[in-house]
C-alpha cells in the first residue's frame, strides 16, 4: 500500500468534509427528498399503516424557575430544525473532522518517510536526492531499537540502495538470453533451401523472477538474500522490517478481538493474564504452532519439575 497516497487522499477527505461542515441546507434537502420517496414506496404497499414524518417533532420546552439574584441562563431552541443542527449535526460534523485531524496529521512526515522506502521513487531519490528533513521522524521511531538509526545514516543508505537497486534485483537467469522451443535453425549444408518465410520469428526474451522487484517486500528479501542486513544497509534494513510490520488496517486487531471471544468465554472467565496471553498466540498464530516439533514442546514441560520430568521422559 502507497502511504503516502493514502494520507493525501485522508487530507482530501478532512478538506472536502470542512467544506460542508455548515451545510445543514443540503442534508435538509436530501432527507426532504428520502421522506417523498420512501412515502411513495409505502403508499405502494397493501395494508400498510406505516408514514415516515415529513418534520421533526416539536419538542415541548420546560422553563426553569429563577430565583431571585440568580443569573438567567441562555433559552433553549423552540424551533425544532434550528435544534437539531445546533445539538447534533454541527456536533457531529466537528467531532468527525477533528477526530481524523488528531489521528492522522501527526502521521503525514512519517509517511512521507515510508514512501521515500518505495521501490517506485528510488529513480527520484538517486536522481533529485533527499530533503534534508527526511527520514527524521523515521530515525525517530527506530532510535529506541537501534542507536546507530540516525537521520544521516538512513539517509546514506537509502541513497547507496537507490543507486544499486537496478543491479541488485537482478536474477541471475536475467542474465542469459532464452531462445524459444519453436526456434531451431535448419542445418547448414543440406542442400534443400526453401525461399525465406515472410512469418517474423520471436524475438529473444528474458526470463523473468516470480517476484514483482517493485515493492518494499520485496527489497526486504533481496537484502536478506545476498545478506545485506548485516553491515552494508543494517539500518535501512530495519526500516524496512518496521514498515513492514506496522498494520496499515484494523483488519488484524478486530480478528483479535474475535478470536478473544472464543478464547475466555464464560467457562475460562476467571484465567488469568499470563495464561490469556499465551493462548492468544497461540490462537492467533496457529500456523506457527503447527509447526512445533511435539517433542521438543513436551521436553521443556518435563524439564519445569520433577513430577513432569518423572511422568513425561522415558
Amino acid at each position: 500500500m502507497d502511504l503516502l497516497t493514502a494520507h493525501r487522499l485522508e487530507v482530501g477527505t478532512e478538506d472536502g468534509l470542512k467544506k460542508c461542515v455548515r451545510d445543514f441546507s443540503g442534508v435538509k434537502e436530501a432527507a426532504d427528498q428520502f421522506v417523498v420517496w420512501a412515502n411513495g414506496e409505502l403508499l405502494e404497499k397493501e395494508d400498510c399503516e406505516m408514514e415516515v414524518e415529513v418534520a421533526l417533532p416539536e419538542k415541548r420546552v420546560k422553563k426553569k424557575k429563577i430565583m431571585p439574584g440568580e443569573l438567567a441562563e441562555d433559552e433553549p431552541l423552540t424551533a425544532a430544525e434550528r435544534d437539531f443542527e445546533v445539538t447534533i449535526h454541527n456536533v457531529i460534523m466537528d467531532t468527525v473532522t477533528q477526530s481524523i485531524h488528531e489521528r492522522f496529521a501527526v502521521s503525514a512526515k512519517l509517511c512521507s518517510d515510508f514512501a521515500s522506502l518505495d521501490p517506485k521513487n528510488f529513480p527520484e531519490v538517486r536522481d533529485k536526492g533527499l530533503p534534508g528533513s527526511a527520514m527524521q521522524n523515521l530515525s525517530s521511531c527506530l532510535m529506541k531499537f537501534d542507536a546507530r538509526s540516525t537521520t544521516g545514516t538512513l539517509q546514506a543508505e537509502l541513497a547507496s540502495l537507490a543507486t544499486q537497486w537496478e543491479r541488485l534485483k537482478l536474477s541471475p537467469l536475467e542474465e542469459y538470453k532464452v531462445r524459444t522451443s519453436g526456434e531451431n535453425d535448419s542445418p547448414e549444408g543440406t542442400g534443400d533451401e526453401e525461399e525465406p518465410c515472410n512469418i517474423e520469428r520471436p524475438e529473444l526474451v528474458h526470463v523473468n523472477c516470480s517476484m514483482c522487484k517493485n515493492c518494499a517486500i520485496c527489497v526486504y528479501l533481496i537484502l536478506a538474500q545476498y545478506n545485506l542486513l548485516t553491515n552494508s544497509y543494517h539500518v535501512i534494513g530495519l526500516a524496512y522490517k518496521f514498515l513492514l510490520t506496522l498494520s496499515t488496517t484494523q483488519v488484524a486487531c478486530e480478528r483479535s478481538f474475535s478470536t478473544l471471544k472464543f478464547v475466555k468465554n464464560r467457562l475460562r472467565s476467571t484465567i488469568g493474564q499470563e495464561h490469556l496471553e499465551a493462548f492468544m498466540l497461540m490462537a492467533t498464530e496457529k500456523n506457527i504452532l503447527m509447526s512445533l516439533d511435539t517433542d521438543g514442546v513436551i521436553n521443556k514441560v518435563a524439564e519445569t519439575s520433577d513430577l513432569l520430568r518423572r511422568q513425561l521422559m522415558f
